[in-house]
Formats: structure tokens, C-alpha cells, sequence
């Protein structure tokens, strides 16, 4: 397949250009924007049971990690501060690594059935405090780390997207078993040989046995 370039001609590369494809902000779209948190952020917030989490590094490479545990799992430090816990994964630590040579991050809020989301953007520290950790543990196990954010900016968003997607919509799911498992995807990915059906199985079975084990 042929690399698609596109025509120069027909690249936006200022904001003037953009802005003149649209019309102007609707006045409360521009007004909506906070910098601290108000009784009904701090509701959807302790409401969610999941956010994307968006960084950069250094040079600007961009970063979406997903972060879920039960509601209530972001602690709201004061009206300008969250703290994230930083539950055990793979070890990239690509999140991480950002936020230590780029603070700017930006956070989606979801909560189940609701078809609008929470954006917040701020800054993020990585935080070791004892006392903190322990207040976010699970099944008595602290964090290693929490991402604390400085709110600089908060809004609801609209539900167009969700609605357009019918996210929540169940007669719209999707068969896992139409795709292969995420084991077998990734060894087509990175094996120099394919993995036999027994071999699949047996990781397969390791993956769900370390879901049991080490979400916490």
C-alpha cells in the first residue's frame, strides 16, 4: 500500500485558516471553562471509574493511557488539586517518563451510561508521600506512585461523540471472538515464528491468571 501524503495545498497549518472553516464559539462553550472544581465536577469525578490519561514528552510525542479502578479512585486533594494512583501494569512506564520531563497533561472523565465527559488540564508531579499512597491502597496495597494534577482548566463536554458512537448502546457491541485474542496479537506482532494453539492457550491462561493476581 502507497503512503498517503496529502496535497500541501490542502494542509491547515494556522489557526486563522482553521477558524475560518467553522463558526465562532458558541458563548457558553467559551464561558463553561473553570479552573477550579465546582459541586458538580467534583460529583462526576467522584462518580467515574475511568479516564484517559493524555502526555507529552520532551519533544512533544504524544501519550493516551487508560486508568481505571472503582469510583472514586481519583482522590480531590482541594478544589485545584487531583491525585491519580498509579496501579502495577506492564513497566513502560510511558505515562510516567512524560510527565517527569513534561508536566502538561490532560485527563477525560467517563462514567458508565453517561453520555457527556469531564476534560481536565494541568499540571501533573509524580508523588511518593507514604500518607497519600496509603489513603489510595486496595486489598492493602499502596501505589508505588500517584500523579498529582494542578487544575488548570476544567469543562463538561457534550455527548456528540458518544451519541454518534451508541458507546453504551448494547445492541451495538462487538463479539470479542471476532478478533483474536490480545496474546495471540501480540506474538504475530513481535514473534519471529507463530505461536502454536497450545502455546496461545497457555499464555492466554497466564494473562488471565496475572488479571487475578496483580491488579493491585
Amino acid at each position: 500500500m502507497t503512503a498517503f501524503e496529502p496535497k500541501p495545498e490542502y494542509v491547515i497549518k494556522d489557526e486563522t485558516a482553521l477558524r475560518g472553516l467553522f463558526p465562532p464559539t458558541h458563548e457558553l462553550a467559551a464561558k463553561k471553562c473553570m479552573a477550579t472544581l465546582d459541586k458538580h465536577a467534583r460529583d462526576f469525578i467522584e462518580r467515574s471509574p475511568f479516564l484517559c490519561l493524555g502526555t507529552q514528552n520532551a519533544d512533544g510525542k504524544a501519550d493516551v493511557s487508560p486508568r481505571g479502578d472503582p469510583p472514586g479512585f481519583v482522590k480531590i486533594l482541594d478544589p485545584h488539586t487531583l491525585a491519580i494512583p498509579d496501579r502495577p501494569g506492564n513497566n513502560r512506564l510511558d505515562s510516567l517518563v512524560n510527565i517527569v520531563s513534561n508536566p502538561s497533561v490532560g485527563l477525560l472523565f467517563v462514567v458508565p451510561g453517561f453520555d457527556d465527559t469531564l476534560r481536565v488540564n494541568g499540571q501533573a508531579a509524580l508523588v511518593v508521600d507514604p500518607e497519600l499512597l496509603d489513603a489510595m491502597s486496595v486489598n492493602g496495597r499502596s501505589p508505588k506512585v500517584a500523579i498529582v494534577v494542578t487544575i488548570t482548566s476544567i469543562f463538561m463536554h457534550c455527548a456528540k461523540a458518544f451519541r454518534r458512537s451508541h458507546l453504551w448502546d448494547t445492541d451495538r457491541f462487538q463479539d470479542r471472538s471476532g478478533m483474536p485474542s490480545l496474546m495471540k496479537i501480540i506474538t504475530d506482532q513481535t514473534a519471529e515464528t507463530p505461536a502454536s494453539d497450545e502455546e496461545l492457550t497457555a499464555m492466554d491462561q497466564k494473562l488471565e491468571e496475572s488479571y487475578r493476581k496483580t491488579l493491585y
